[in-house]
């Protein structure tokens, strides 16, 4: 006759299991919904230094919903080219100012923007790139409209490079710098759990990226920017820290083998996920307003 032996023992140990197997869920919950949250704020008033335009663009009415960008604008030069600041994530349109003055300083016209669901733009959560595109979209409309004989470039930081190349912008940019850019969602919400929960945390990832269809209206495969990149027709130049861990370097090489040619590759030395202008003004500003002048200015 079977014997069922410390039972009481037995169903403690079931009961626990359940209760750790639900925290985690929880967990996984919480930490999506947290991953997700929209960074709106008031972005104050523009700089007094620069002449700034204030503008609110919204999207066309046949998209699935209203999006609304906010926006400045400074005007350089004629026939010197345009470039349009994308931001990188939970940050705004000033994360790009200083950016912004040297490009002025060199003639061109910039747009900065906040990219949906941070700073003053409209969005109700943050999509890792995909609702991020449309606002990137109609930034790119309203710069083909209102300045028809210029080229335009596009530097995007971290998410807002991501953005730039799930985007759909037609024309294709005349030059493109991608700054911290992730390859795949997989590894962008690996790397931030890791950050937000310690090493285990990106044990979390695929309890996440099955929340992606019930909260953000999309699946994982839609957010790889490394895929759209081979698609992407335009001169790139893509740059990383060589400390950083969200791209690591061995994944921007990657994101650099799938860009289509003519491309450019710059690891800058000591630097993490930061401000890469920042970390180094002098030659960020040298080695861009290289790129930008080739491809802008003296024809590629």
């Amino acid at each position: 006759m079977l014997h069922i032996v410390h039972a009481p023992a037995f169903i403690a140990l079931i009961i626990l299991i359940v209760i750790c197997g639900i925290a985690v869920i929880a967990i996984g919950i919480m930490a999506g919904g947290e991953l997700c949250r929209p960074a709106q704020r008031s972005v104050g008033s523009p700089p007094a230094d620069l002449p700034v335009e204030t503008f609110t663009l919204q999207s066309p009415p046949n998209e699935t919903s209203e999006l609304v960008v906010s926006g400045w604008l400074i005007r350089g030069a004629p026939g010197m080219g345009v470039v349009l600041l994308l931001h990188g994530l939970r940050n705004d349109r000033r994360q790009m100012l200083d950016r912004v003055r040297f490009l002025v300083r060199a003639g061109y016209s910039v747009m900065l923007i906040d990219l949906p669901a941070h700073g003053e733009s409209s969005g109700e959560y943050i999509t890792f790139g995909y609702r991020e595109a449309e606002g990137v979209e109609a930034a790119m409309r309203n710069l083909v409209e209102s300045f028809p004989h210029e080229k335009i470039a596009v530097i995007g930081v971290s998410l807002g490079a991501a953005s730039l190349v799930l985007s759909k912008a037609s024309p294709a940019p005349s030059a493109v710098v991608l700054e911290s850019m992730y390859p795949t969602i997989e590894e962008a919400i690996a790397r931030r759990l890791q950050k937000r929960l310690g090493p285990l945390g990106s044990l979390l990832t695929p309890l996440f990226l099955w929340q992606l269809p019930i909260r953000l209206g999309v699946t994982a495969d839609r957010l790889r920017p490394i895929t759209n990149l081979a698609a992407l027709h335009s001169p790139v130049f893509i740059m990383s820290g060589s400390e950083d861990l969200h791209p690591t370097v061995a994944e921007t090489q990657c994101l650099f083998e799938s860009a289509n040619s003519p491309k450019e590759l710059w690891i800058v030395e000591g630097a993490a996920h930061i401000n890469l202008h920042a970390h180094n003004p002098k030659e960020y500003e040298a080695r861009v307003s290289a790129f930008l002048q080739k491809y802008l200015r003296d024809g590629g």
